[in-house]
């Protein structure tokens, strides 16, 4: 099938795939960028996105203030006017309100927060261009803050992200879901978009749900568009391309990864998460927490194996062997680094294989 543009409130994307959020720095301006070059929404993770600036440790917040500004900036003038920029942060993030409020002044075409319900979102954005999107893993979900948002401030959501089991990173799943096969993105998109009908029909607005966890290919493209999606977000296979913002090391990971690497393991903030095995995983060192960035409110730093801060700074930065790597169900296909160009194009054109 060709595939359709997707439109976001005044915007159109003329490829309707949005690369997903991925931190800590591994999706900055560079690949969000590119992305949004090519015709898609590239996405920036905000989590701990002033790991490189030289106060990071002494001065945390303000260094990840000023490190969102400069990557959101600096991912528009990457993307020539063309695509979307948006900013994914998460609702356990420690001083969630200030780092929308930041990313929305500093011109973030959309922002996309799971992790938990966005309550207040949109009292968040008000007075800015900014537009708003929750991500959910069921309708009960998606219902929930349709009503809220209407109800409280009348707004309805701009964009719904409904995010499946096989998604990387922390999961909105419990434990035993996730070994479950029957937990099906494409059931829970079709029940999302009838939730999203009777909000559309009411408020005269456009929302559009995006299939998001376990999309790699064309085929699967055009799977969720058969099941009522208007777009898809992927994000693992956007780790193995040369705009990717993480060191080659990590990229590496990916592309080395078999079926057998990837593990659910449960995170320090208490959500599970899927990840590359690894040296870090399999021997996770004696530990005695020396700095505590305060990043996650769901985080107990007295009973916490490691700090997730340090691991994940530790593997995007190239030392995979002593942190952790955060993947996506079929981290495991991916057998070689390509561009971002070049892979949009080829899910472009294996989309027009299937009807």
């Amino acid at each position: 099938m060709d595939l359709p543009k997707l439109k976001i409130g005044n915007k159109t994307l003329t490829v309707p795939i949005i690369q997903g959020g991925m931190g800590v720095g591994v999706s900055l301006a560079n690949l969000a960028g590119n992305v949004a070059k090519c015709g898609g929404l590239g996405v920036i993770s905000a989590a701990q996105i002033g790991f490189r600036e030289e106060d990071f440790e002494t001065n945390t917040y303000e260094a990840n203030y000023r490190a969102l500004d400069k990557n959101i900036k600096g991912a528009k003038s990457i993307s020539e006017n063309n695509g979307m920029i948006g900013v994914n942060i998460m609702c356990v993030t420690t001083n969630y309100e200030e780092m929308v409020k930041k990313a929305a002044i500093s011109g973030a075409d959309i922002i996309i927060s799971g992790a938990g319900l966005p309550k207040n979102l949109p009292e968040l954005i008000k007075g800015t261009n900014t537009m708003i999107a929750p991500i959910v893993s069921s309708d009960r979900a998606a219902n929930l803050i349709c009503k809220l948002w209407t109800t409280k401030y009348n707004y309805v959501p701009d964009m719904i992200v409904v995010e499946g089991p096989k998604a990387g990173g922390h999961l909105g799943f419990k434990l035993e879901e996730l070994n479950k096969d029957d937990v099906n993105i494409y059931d829970i998109v079709s029940k999302v978009k009838e939730v999203t009908k009777k909000y559309e029909e009411k408020y005269g607005k456009n929302i559009p749900v995006i299939a998001a966890g376990g999309i790699y290919d064309g085929k699967d493209i055009v799977k969720a568009f058969k099941n009522n999606a208007d777009g898809v977000q992927i994000a693992t296979r956007f780790v193995a391309t040369e705009e990717c913002d993480a060191d080659i090391k990590f990229k590496e990971a990916y592309v080395k990864a078999t079926k057998d690497d990837v593990i659910i393991i449960k995170s320090p903030v208490g959500m599970p998460g899927r990840a590359i095995k690894n040296k870090f995983l399999n021997n996770l060192p004696e530990f005695k927490l020396k700095k505590c960035f305060n990043c996650i409110k769901t985080c107990d730093r007295k009973t916490i194996p490691y700090c997730i801060t340090k691991a994940l700074i530790n593997s995007v930065n190239g030392d995979v062997d002593n942190g952790l790597i955060f993947c996506g169900d079929n981290v495991d296909r991916i057998d070689k680094i390509t561009t971002a160009k070049n892979l949009i194009n080829e899910l472009v054109k294996e989309a027009k294989e299937y009807e």
